[in-house]
């Protein structure tokens, strides 16, 4: 049978009979064909290289480019991890192997406690397997033909996979030379693609995450087509390690865990600091877009979280309390206070869109293992807003929340991309309204020509949303910023506006985020700073050492003066040597270090050292004072 293959850039190309996807690669280039992974044919299958095209097929081919190309790679490479600990400990059974955002895991049961020293062999090991450039093979399998083969080999996990799959699924094995596992696939043509593996941790993972399971060991490694890949990703990970939060919030003060409250962090008065310097700029930049701040409470009763769907949809995420026998639940989100203000006075559609702010505290429930320094906590401040509009508004409104939250993040120097997350399955209100507000956010982000990926089925269970995600210094991505589109809960809440026929109508709402979590965005500004804050958020502007103690009568006036401009200032008086300050200085990331000596006191002047230089610059303190606290009125981006 012919072929017609059409590619993504619109053109096309025919064959005279049926082509494998590799083969069609082929005959594009060479290049290409030996940069192929996998292939994707009408824009949702994604196939092997392997699989025969006939009739007419859209195709693209995948490379390690592509983010499903990607996936193909390291799902393949988990294959290859557990053929090579299978080779080195032969009774180890097999889980699941899944990659995931950065490489792959396999989670396995084996009477070997895997340590550290075991990465090493089995990388080698991988490399061998890959170096043998074994041929991934298909094969599709009855049931029974499945159950008894993994039986006969001890894999009792892969039979109970086999065992939950519908009665109608298609059952598949690969087999790269002497290993077999179950998978539906896709996968690489072969092993040899793979020129860099290493592996990266080891960790416990109860059999399907159920602690009622027993506990499985969790292997995670990544792999690539080229060595300098995997070395630009291992100085990455080294990077982020130097700039974790969770160390550095501890050495520089901002922030705590304790014993007495996992998950829910205490802030220092370093950290106070940094806190209120992000909410003072967000306060003015939202009183600058036509925002209006309010504060609700932390507890609402129970028929209010049963109205909003939160009772039914989110109640494992929730904490609850009763009072004067009366069902409570500490807020887990904001937006059923902020409807509740919106409900006490009448509005007529002359007042919309009317825009409500509040940084308000709400409380999640997350698993212990699942808590991460201020990335993943229990008690957590938003940056939240609802909009209130006529239908008409919806695109301004978008347009206009999407160039807030470009300019909150230039403030900070990240670059982001924007997903639309579409209707989930576990979903409040109709699909038709779904669909409405799926489509009033793909109008606003094309009317300004923003670009943007496809997130199927991970929208709020109330409407669907755009997120987006920050790129940081080292190349991480993190999702922050968020709109949220709802025609749901107006209806539920059953909020108005009198229109022009002095009818009542229904508002349309935006539930929306900046910063996201405010302990998140400060931990990701930790990493991404490596705690070397611009000057404008450092808890500590300058610091100011004296020589001999003879100077800190001096030093003392010194500092009132900088404060008395608004400067945050600290003296260190101590009967140190001032190379040791200085060294403690520096590694407390102080943007100004002022050291006071004879002179200095003599000639009421200050020698100058700025942060990352070697160079000490003598000027008056007044000339200083005025530099410095325009420098951090400026808000610049780097120090």
């Amino acid at each position: 049978m012919s072929l017609k293959v059409i590619f993504p850039d619109g053109q096309s190309r025919e064959f005279a009979e049926a082509q494998t996807a590799m083969e069609v690669a082929k005959s594009i280039s060479g290049k290409l064909a030996k940069k192929a992974l996998a292939a994707k044919i009408n824009n949702e299958k994604i196939v092997d290289l392997a699989t025969p095209l006939e009739g007419e097929v859209q195709l693209q081919i995948l490379t390690f480019d592509d983010e499903e190309g990607k996936k193909v790679f390291w799902h393949s490479s988990a294959h290859i991890m557990a053929q090579a600990i299978k080779r080195l400990f032969p009774d180890t059974q097999f889980g699941i192997g899944p990659a995931i955002k950065e490489g792959f895991y396999y989670d396995v049961d084996s009477s070997h406690v895997f340590v550290p020293e075991d990465m090493e062999p089995i990388q080698q090991e991988m490399l061998k397997i890959a170096k043998e450039n074994l041929t991934f093979q298909r094969a599709e399998v009855s049931r029974n033909e499945a159950l008894n083969f993994f039986k006969a080999r001890g894999e009792s996990y892969k039979e109970i996979l086999i065992n939950d799959l519908p009665e109608d699924a298609v059952i598949s094995t690969y087999t790269q030379g002497d290993f077999t596992d179950l998978c539906r696939g896709p996968h690489l043509p072969g092993t040899g693609l793979i020129k860099a593996a290493a592996v990266l941790s080891f960790a416990g993972a109860y059999w399907r995450g159920d602690s009622k399971n027993k506990m499985l060991q969790r292997i995670y490694a990544i792999t690539f087509p080229d060595k300098k890949e995997l070395d630009a990703y291992l100085f990455r990970l080294e990077e982020a390690k130097k700039r974790d939060h969770r160390k550095l919030g501890v050495e520089l003060g901002l922030f705590t865990f304790v014993d007495e409250g996992p998950g829910f962090p205490f802030f220092l008065p370093n950290g106070i600091v940094l806190r209120n310097q992000l909410e003072a700029y967000w306060r003015e930049i939202h009183s600058q877009a036509g925002y209006v701040e309010i504060r609700t409470p932390i507890i609402l009763n129970r028929s209010l979280w049963e109205r909003s769907g939160h009772w039914d949809h989110y109640k494992e995420n929730m904490y609850f309390t009763k009072i004067d026998e009366e069902d409570y639940a500490i807020k887990p989100m904001n937006c059923p206070g902020g409807i509740l203000v919106y409900k006490q006075g009448l509005h007529s559609y002359r007042d919309l869109p009317l825009r409500i702010g509040e940084i308000g505290l709400v409380h999640r429930h997350e698993l212990s293992g699942a808590l991460h320094g201020l990335m993943r906590v229990r008690s957590f401040w938003q940056d939240d807003a609802h909009i209130f509009m006529l239908p008409e508004q919806i695109t301004q409104e978008i347009i206009g929340v999407t160039k807030l939250i470009d300019k909150v993040y230039k403030q900070f120097g990240f670059s982001y991309f924007v997903e639309l997350s579409t209707m989930p399955e576990d979903h409040a209100g109709d699909d038709a309204v779904w669909e409405q507000a799926t489509q009033a956010l793909r109008d606003a982000m094309d009317s300004i020509n923003m670009p943007y990926q496809v997130n199927e089925g991970d929208g709020a269970f109330y409407g669907p949303k755009l997120d987006f995600h920050l790129t940081d210094s080292i190349g991480r991505t993190w999702q922050c910023g968020t709109i949220q589109l709802d025609f749901v809960m107006p209806e539920r809440f059953d909020i108005n506006y009198v229109g022009e026929d002095n009818q009542k109508h229904r508002p349309v709402m935006i539930h929306r985020v900046c910063f996201g979590s405010i302990e998140r965005f400060i931990g990701i500004l930790i990493e991404h700073y490596a705690g070397a804050f611009p000057l404008w958020l450092s808890p500590v502007q300058a610091r100011i050492l004296t020589i001999t103690e003879h100077q800190n009568e001096y030093a003392k006036q010194v500092a009132e003066t900088l404060r008395a401009q608004g400067l945050r200032v600290e003296t260190d008086l101590r009967n140190e040597k001032i190379g040791y300050k200085i060294r403690e200085a520096r590694n407390l990331k102080t943007p100004y270090i002022l050291v006071i000596g004879a002179k200095e006191a003599e000639s009421s002047a200050l020698a100058v050292r700025k942060r990352g230089s070697e160079e000490s610059v003598v000027m008056p303190v007044e000339e200083f004072a005025t530099q410095a606290k325009a420098e951090a009125e400026a808000r610049g981006l780097t120090f």
